[in-house]
């Protein structure tokens, strides 16, 4: 057991606290009744998910995380909440008395088993050098090993443009 004030204690506190980050911007995406409250909540989350990747020693990947996701994605959300029609935000009811005791308990049976899961699992070594994110081997991977998934994202991306393009080309009706 590793006492808390040591690198690998405080490293641990660190990453259970952008865990905590991601869980608590994704309550708050979630279970907020103001569509911009949501789009904040979803920044947070995403910027606790940039934590990890920084943690996990990817500043390049954690870096794009905060400039593609919490800043393009998000403000092009909310673009879209402020250029969408205004109408009443209809409540949820819930159908079954059990239903959100039964979802806690499948999400606690699958952390369950992805946590034991993860314990009876060797885990190879990790390598000696550690990449330390350069630009050049970042965009020869890109370039080469990860073409297919470099160019999903950026039709994803053209696809959030032409959505807000859309919206913005009708914009609101005026009555």
């Amino acid at each position: 057991m590793t006492p808390l004030f040591s690198v690998e204690g405080l490293a641990g506190l660190v990453f259970f606290g952008f865990i905590l980050l991601i869980i608590g911007g994704a309550l708050v995406a979630t279970h907020a009744a103001n569509l911009i409250r949501a789009v904040t909540g979803l920044a947070v989350a995403f910027i606790g998910v940039a934590g990890i990747y920084y943690f996990l020693n990817s500043p390049f990947l954690a870096l794009m995380q905060i400039l593609i996701y919490a800043g393009a994605i998000c403000v092009a959300l909310v673009f879209a909440v402020m250029l969408a029609e205004p109408i009443a935000i209809k409540k949820f009811q819930r159908r079954h008395p059990l239903a959100g005791p039964g979802a806690f308990a499948a999400a606690g049976l699958l952390a369950w088993g992805l946590a034991a899961l993860a314990y009876k699992t060797t885990w190879p070594a990790p390598p000696t050098r550690v990449n330390a994110g350069e630009l050049e081997e970042v965009g020869r991977a890109m370039m080469t090993t990860f073409v297919v998934g470099f160019e999903l994202i950026s039709l994803v991306l053209l696809v959030a443009i032409i959505g807000s393009l859309v919206l913005a080309r009708n914009g609101r009706s005026r009555k």
